[in-house]
């Protein structure tokens, strides 16, 4: 900058509490603004005279008060305080460089220089081209700094949005394409790599990112990658990245010269090793490649990578549980529709040749073939017996095949509830005498109408009373009961009671009632027959309908199954 005449626009020196502003008749482009902090008037005068003839915008103070005055109305680019001024106080919002003037004759002043929170000192009476050099030196470090942390802030911002569209997505290769072109975008970089190794914690994956004109690189690591993986492993374990501000001039290591070969055939500049990895081990490697000329690698930018190349891992090993996740639900799913083939063909196979041997047994205790003897006729009923017990039993599992309890293919119409009752114990009472169990029926008043499947119904109380049946002792009873009920939300319902004395039910056995083919250990220990589906298949019908089926029990003393329906259907 060249000489400038100055004009001064100042108080009467001395006056104190006052401030001066001191102008120069040309300004910068960028001006320079400073305050003079001194209690002294002349050597206030004189240093804010030496800034301004340099070119300086000059505020003065002569007490702590106006100086914090002058930095709460404005930031200057840099303070001159006598060391008899002292630093400012702690709640004045400094944001500048501060250049204190000191005697080092003054060994007490000398002394406190190392707990004073300023950039430089000088000598004084510093010399005016001293002066104004310190306070230049002073504003472009603190200009440096202030761009360095602008240009941190920039580079975090794009990094963010980087890291965000990584955690936006599960695809694999959209996690990978917004790395490299995110890093490629924002370094400036010619070239970006990124690879996983063969690990079972992440897919397999490769992705490129260069800049226009550029070839891609055929093969990605190629023959290199277990050299490029022992060195991920290496640098992963010890924190690090391996940034390579010059390759001209770089000394490699001797276990990374297999790595340095490689990347030599792409002729690079600079570039940074990244590994990428979760745990004790790295899985992947990402390459950033500069051609044209040298980088420095700085410790926020590397630091900034490093984050993001953990949104990477932590991205990939999600996406490949998920991946693996899904491929085990789709096996399952599989299978399970085979098992439920299989039941259904199963179910047809053993129903032909049973209802074959059905009406020939008929046709037997009929008298078809001739007049059949007592104890034949014994046998015949043992025989009609165990056929209708593995009809049941061929039912229930075509039942359970059909997984249709989702209300879809229920046949709904006006349902009597007593009537249907009064089917089930009537048809269930044979079987129950021959046991010597007794089964009653208390009706409410008024017989229920409910909406619903009455076929379905039918049998979810046929699979409650034969249970009952199977597991009361000889002597006891069975009570049927039904009674209107508002269910849990208010809404009109009707409870089915089965009440029996029965052996009961270990209490910590009764959650595990309704999954298909459980048991109760007394039923196993006891040898009571059954297959474990009558609860579970009643249990599903009921949820179709939108009801609830609880069990109460007491070992020794019997068991409660309640079923609560809504009148109004499903």
């Amino acid at each position: 900058m060249r000489a400038t005449d100055v004009t001064l626009q100042c108080t009467q020196p001395g006056t104190e509490g006052g401030s001066v502003v001191i102008q120069t008749a040309e300004k910068s482009l960028v001006p320079r603004t400073a305050i003079v902090a001194d209690p002294d008037s002349g050597r206030r005068s004189a240093t804010a005279g030496v800034l301004a003839a340099a070119g300086f915008e000059v505020s003065t103070a002569s007490s702590h008060e106006i100086l914090t005055g002058l930095l709460e109305r404005h930031m200057p680019s840099i303070i001159v305080a006598d060391h008899s001024f002292g630093v400012p106080p702690a709640d004045a919002p400094v944001d500048a460089p501060l250049l204190l003037l000191v005697d080092l004759a003054d060994e007490s002043a000398a002394d406190s220089l190392r707990t004073l929170g300023m950039a430089d000192y000088i000598a004084k009476p510093a010399a005016p081209d001293e002066l104004v050099h310190r306070a230049d030196v002073l504003i472009s470090r603190a200009a440096q700094r202030s761009d360095a942390r602008q240009s941190a802030e920039r580079l975090r911002e794009k990094l963010r949005l980087v890291s965000s569209a990584i955690r936006a997505t599960h695809d694999p290769r959209l996690i990978s394409d917004c790395l490299v072109t995110g890093f490629g975008e924002t370094f400036g970089a010619d070239r970006v790599l990124f690879t996983t190794f063969d690990d079972d914690r992440v897919p397999r994956i490769a992705a490129e990112w260069h800049r226009p004109g550029l070839a891609p690189v055929p093969e990605g690591l190629g023959l290199q990658e277990s050299s490029a993986h022992r060195v991920a492993d290496r640098l992963w374990s010890e924190a690090e990245v391996l940034a390579v501000e010059d390759h001209h001039v770089h000394e490699w290591s001797p276990e990374d010269q297999d790595l340095a070969a490689w990347s030599e055939d792409m002729g690079p500049w600079a570039s940074a090793f990244v590994p990428v990895g979760e745990g004790k081990s790295s899985l992947g490697v990402i390459w950033i490649a500069q051609l044209d000329e040298p980088r420095v690698w700085t410790r926020t930018e590397i630091s900034l990578i490093q984050h993001v190349a953990g949104n990477v891992a932590y991205g990939l090993i999600q996406s490949h549980l998920m991946s693996a996740q899904q491929q085990v639900v789709k096996q399952l799913r599989q299978l399970d529709q085979a098992k439920t083939d299989f039941l259904a063909t199963v179910n047809h196979e053993l129903r032909t040749p049973l209802t074959s041997i059905s009406a020939y047994l008929d046709m037997i205790q009929d008298g078809v073939g001739g007049p059949v003897p007592a104890e034949v006729t014994r046998m015949l009923d043992i025989i009609v017996r165990n056929s209708e017990r593995l009809r049941r039993l061929i039912e229930d599992m075509l039942t359970v095949s059909r997984q249709d309890y989702d209300g879809a293919n229920l046949h709904l119409g006006p349902v009597s509830l007593g009537h249907t009752l009064q089917i089930v114990t009537v048809a269930l009472r044979p079987l129950a005498e021959l046991g010597d169990v007794s089964i009653s029926l208390e009706l409410c008043d008024g017989d229920p109408a409910i909406i619903a499947d009455e076929v379905q119904l039918e049998q979810v109380f046929t699979n409650l009373v034969s249970n009952a049946i199977k597991f009361t002792p000889r002597g006891g009873r069975i009570v049927v009961s039904c009674r209107f009920e508002a269910m849990t939300d208010g809404e009109p319902g009707v409870n089915v009671h089965v009440r029996d004395t029965g052996v009961g039910i270990p209490e910590e056995e009764i959650p595990h009632l309704f999954t298909r083919f459980f048991r109760a250990s007394n039923a196993t220990s006891t040898a009571v027959p059954g297959s474990g589906l009558g609860l579970a298949i009643a249990h599903d019908i009921v949820k179709s309908h939108r009801g609830f089926l609880a069990v109460s029990s007491e070992l020794g003393a019997g068991t409660t199954i309640t079923v609560q329906l809504p009148v109004s259907g499903p």
